[in-house]
């Protein structure tokens, strides 16, 4: 049997000296932790009867939601009990995370949340309309996964291609998506491996031939030429371009977060943003060049000021998404062609 309590974390109080509520789970010696978001002075709860005490104000409403929350993870360790013979602590908190544990969209909910905590933000803006395409193929907010057959992979293919006019391509990555929150759902106990619709002799993922088109050395050669207005928006996405590609092909999201601090002795050292790896070489006078006309005697200051609302430059997620609505509006009103 699992052990399932609740209690105070004294290990881990907020700037208010407030330590956080939590179910600890304890299954075969093995511990996993779930924050209920309650922050409590330890002088406001009742360890042994696991409540809060009557003198916080709230203290009804916070009894009646710890009282459900403990009865979802007991429920939820006898469900996943009588399905398999073996349920870890683990299994049973990543259950419990879930807002509909037997549903498709809850899943597709927590795996969208994960790419945002991990500030995957080219993913989740890609994904995000994938999934809703789907529930929009469905025209219901939610779906077992058990009901999400072949079959009905099949006629949402063709909705995609015939109703949506969308590429083959593009209708992979559909699936792409919908067969990995099948994936994290089979590999947290939340559905039966027997249901998946993927693989031999069901739907099968392959991806068509694409072609890359890249400009050629004279093309790049006339962007650099041409003169543009100083201060004109044409001519910053002009120098982004071309930073990007003086810089081996550096993300947008990573040029626009460029310090002058990273530059030292006409050398550029920072870290990806996609994937935390530093990076450091050499600047060509051509780039020493462009970066010359964004000079700031603040060396902390970014070389681009686009992104100088965002407080938090580390939070990839909130740095990224303003980047990609810079680059793609000015994407949208210009051509270098």
């Amino acid at each position: 049997m699992a052990s399932i309590k609740i209690l105070l974390r004294k290990d881990k109080p907020n700037k208010e000296a407030k330590l956080p509520l939590i179910i600890k789970i304890i299954k075969d010696r093995k511990i996993s932790i779930i924050s209920l978001g309650v922050y409590l002075s330890p002088n406001e709860w009742d360890s042994i009867r696991q409540r809060v005490k009557k003198s916080h104000p709230n203290h009804q409403a916070l009894n009646l939601f710890l009282v459900k929350k403990l009865t979802e993870a007991n429920n939820k360790f006898l469900e996943l009990e009588t399905q398999k013979t073996n349920i870890s602590a683990k299994a049973i908190q990543r259950s419990l995370k879930s807002k509909n544990t037997s549903k498709f969209f809850g899943q597709a909910e927590m795996y969208l949340n994960n790419l945002k905590q991990s500030g995957k933000y080219n993913r989740y803006s890609a994904d995000k309309p994938r999934i809703n395409r789907l529930r929009e193929f469905l025209n219901e907010d939610e779906i077992s996964f058990q009901d999400i057959t072949v079959p009905l992979l099949k006629r949402f293919q063709a909705y995609l291609k015939g109703t949506r006019k969308i590429t083959d391509r593009t209708v992979v990555n559909h699936l792409v998506v919908i067969r990995t929150i099948f994936n994290l759902a089979i590999k947290d106990n939340i559905v039966d491996a027997k249901y998946y619709p993927f693989g031999k002799g069901k739907i099968q993922i392959k991806f068509p031939d694409s072609n890359k088109i890249s400009l050629t050395i004279e093309e790049v050669k006339k962007l650099e030429e041409v003169v543009l207005p100083k201060e004109s928006p044409l001519n910053l996405a002009r120098n982004l371009w071309l930073l990007s590609f003086y810089f081996a092909g550096m993300r947008v999201s990573d040029v626009l977060r460029l310090r002058w601090k990273d530059i030292d002795n006409n050398r550029l050292s920072y870290t990806m943003g996609k994937n935390a790896k530093g990076g450091s070489f050499k600047i060509s006078d051509k780039a020493m060049t462009i970066l010359g006309a964004y000079k700031s005697k603040d060396k902390s200051n970014l070389i681009f000021p686009n992104l100088s609302m965002i407080e938090n430059h580390s939070n990839l997620f909130e740095g990224i998404r303003p980047a990609k609505c810079i680059l793609s509006s000015l994407k949208s009103r210009y051509s270098f062609a």
